[in-house]
């Protein structure tokens, strides 16, 4: 699985690296379904810090963002908000895999 950086008026330090590295992996973990790639996109403006990814699934793409006034807050924001819109997801695709309809009586 291949997870992409790019830094806005930031410049992406492996420490920044690692540790969005190993809190999506702890995401993947848990979410069983296929999970092609992710695009992460770290910027600065002024005070504010903005942490977004893309998490590029088959059949959907799932966006979360992040903003705080430290990085590292920013980036625990964007993972939260991906783990729960991965779930949900996962939760749709089972509910609707296992639901019969049965005809009106």
């Amino acid at each position: 699985m291949q997870i992409n950086f790019t830094g806005d008026n930031i410049e992406i330090t492996d420490a920044l690296r690692q540790l969005v590295e190993k809190k999506f992996h702890h995401i993947e973990n848990n979410y069983n379904h296929k999970i092609t790639s992710a695009s992460v996109v770290l910027a600065t403006e002024n005070l504010t810090h903005a942490a977004e990814i893309t998490i590029f699934t088959p059949g959907k793409e799932i966006v979360a963002h992040g903003k705080a006034d430290d990085m590292y807050k920013a980036i625990d924001q964007m993972i939260t908000k991906a783990h729960r819109q991965l779930m949900k997801y996962k939760e749709k695709l089972t509910n609707h895999k296992n639901h019969k309809e049965y005809p009106c009586d």
